[in-house]
């Protein structure tokens, strides 16, 4: 058995190879990934943490499941609030292939995944990203978008200044032409493209700032008491997700939908259909959303990269 530690990960996961496997992949279909299953973990204290189980496989050639963790009052102690392991068997003899460090592994193909959609989804002359958290993805999600489009400036907004200009000089440091932003509202009305990557449980994106033509990245809120954006920003969006069971439960479907503002009918299509052919973006002026809270078949192509060094 392989064992693969986050440096590993990331150098086996350059952004062109993984977002090409995630395209080849969601397209052939062969993937089987049954609902991710997500247990709720009562702590000392009152807190709630969550444990997801997601397993999937393509029939003869491979078996993954990763287990993540989400303890969002790790925030608050400057500790990463989700971690992750992933193991990876042989689909014909089932035997144990790889150990694969989780937290690398889910932050690639999350990025990349939107990566992925933006391809279809965002206009070519996009030249500004936002990126909105500080977070464990902040990075990825620049450096994947900045893969399959060419931006003049990528704005870094956080709740800390500070965590803020320390993403935009990492990003800085690696090529992009990246800054903090000062405000939440300007970083969004300036943006091309808006990529979200934190736990908010209130909307944080105002559909208002969003000027035509732009794309918003929704990636964080992944439970139904979670919500990044405005009922507002999904409703003047032609929407999009990875996946519609469990896109339908985060809450920035789920509640414009309980409000009755949203008809799941409304997404015109999932990444699957997106790599077959559906339409993606029609013109330079219509607003479009990507939903995603993370596929099980995404984690299995990334960790089969992975293993195939």
């Amino acid at each position: 058995m392989q064992v693969f530690d986050h440096a590993a990960v990331e150098a086996a996961l350059d952004w062109p190879g993984l977002i090409a496997a995630l395209r080849d992949g969601f397209a052939s279909g062969a993937a089987i990934a049954p609902a991710r299953q997500s247990l709720a973990i009562e702590l000392p204290g009152g807190e709630t943490a969550t444990l997801l189980v997601m397993p999937a496989w393509e029939g003869g050639r491979a078996i993954g499941v990763k287990v993540v963790t989400f303890f969002p009052g790790n925030a608050a102690k400057g500790q990463a609030t989700i971690n992750a392991g992933y193991l990876l068997f042989d689909g014909a003899d089932g035997h144990c292939v790889a150990a694969i460090e989780g937290d690398a592994l889910t932050a690639r193909r999350t990025a990349a995944a939107s990566a992925l959609a933006a391809e279809y989804l965002v206009r070519r002359d996009a030249r500004v990203l936002t990126v909105v958290g500080t977070g464990q993805l902040a990075m990825a999600v620049a450096e994947a978008h900045a893969a399959v489009r060419s931006y003049d400036r990528v704005l870094v907004w956080g709740r800390s200044p500070e965590k803020a200009q320390r993403v935009a000089r990492a990003l800085a440091a690696k090529g992009l032409a990246a800054e903090a932003a000062a405000d939440l509202e300007s970083a969004c009305r300036a943006a091309d493209v808006v990529s979200c990557v934190t736990a908010s449980t209130q909307p944080m994106i105002r559909g208002a700032w969003l000027r035509p033509g732009s794309h918003l990245d929704l990636i964080g809120a992944f439970k139904a008491d979670m919500r990044e954006s405005d009922t507002l920003a999904v409703t003047q969006a032609r929407v999009f997700v990875d996946g519609r069971p469990g896109a339908l439960l985060a809450g920035d479907l789920a509640q414009p939908a309980a409000e009755g503002a949203f008809d799941p009918a409304a997404i015109v299509a999932d990444l699957a259909e997106l790599t077959r052919g559906a339409p993606g973006r029609r013109d330079a002026t219509e607003r479009t959303l990507f939903k995603s809270v993370g596929l099980s078949q995404e984690d299995l192509l990334a960790a089969m990269q992975v293993a195939a060094g």
